[in-house]
């Protein structure tokens, strides 16, 4: 791995929590909609709506919240009290105002490799609750460049690529999402690390079987430093 310069972090679920949240939300929803359809139905119509709404309000916590009361709207066929759909609100807001929490091991491997490499965030989402996150985790300081991505496909990553003025091959990407962070860096020539987390969203999830000699599985993030230092 001499040769890596740049390595490029993704944030929700790789350096903080965030899945956690959106999970306990979604489980609270299903709470308020259960008088009209089975749990599972709920979290099904939700999770379409909230991929036929991508294209317009992207992704983060006001996209899941809007798309919350839709789904709301269309499961109680127009007839949910407005009391809930305040319920509904409320329950976005809450999942902004979370405290970060930083995952285990994050900063000392922030801090092992700063200075030695370019560190920089690569992540997708709502612009405002991403910068709030970053101001509130106390690491910001130490990332070169920090990049809010409005969807993480192969085009996005080769926007960056150009904008570092750097070659593919110079990059590491470290994630936990294998279709977001993983298989785009692998496709445009880049190297990726991937370290799972426990909870993954729905539309996150992928079947492909991927083999390739510039990836890295881990398990725990401090596992990259024997290849890095």
């Amino acid at each position: 791995m001499n040769h890596i310069k740049i390595i490029a972090f993704d944030a929700d679920d790789t350096l903080w929590v965030n899945q956690n949240y959106f999970d306990e939300a979604e489980y609270r929803f299903r709470e308020l909609l259960q008088e009209y359809i089975p749990y599972e139905d709920i979290s099904h119509e939700l999770l379409k709506i909230e991929i036929e709404n991508m294209h317009l309000y992207g992704f983060g916590v006001k996209a899941f919240a809007l798309s919350m009361v839709e789904a709301a709207l269309k499961i109680s066929d127009n007839k949910i009290d407005q009391k809930i759909i305040g319920q509904i609100l409320e329950l976005g807001k809450e999942i902004l105002n979370k405290p970060v929490e930083m995952l285990d091991g994050v900063i000392q491997v922030i801090e092992q490799l700063h200075g030695k490499y370019k560190l920089i965030v690569v992540t997708k989402g709502d612009i405002l609750d991403q910068e709030r996150k970053l101001r509130k985790s106390g690491i910001e300081h130490y990332f070169h460049h920090i990049e809010i991505m409005s969807d993480k496909q192969v085009n996005d990553y080769r926007k960056l690529i150009k904008h570092l003025d750097c070659k593919p091959e110079d990059i590491l990407m470290i994630g936990n999402s294998l279709k977001s962070d993983i298989i785009p860096v692998l496709d445009i020539g880049g190297y990726a690390a991937y370290v799972p987390y426990k909870s993954t969203w729905a539309h996150e999830k992928t079947e492909d079987k991927i083999t390739s000699s510039r990836l890295i599985r881990i398990e725990r993030i401090t596992e990259i430093l024997p290849y890095l230092i």
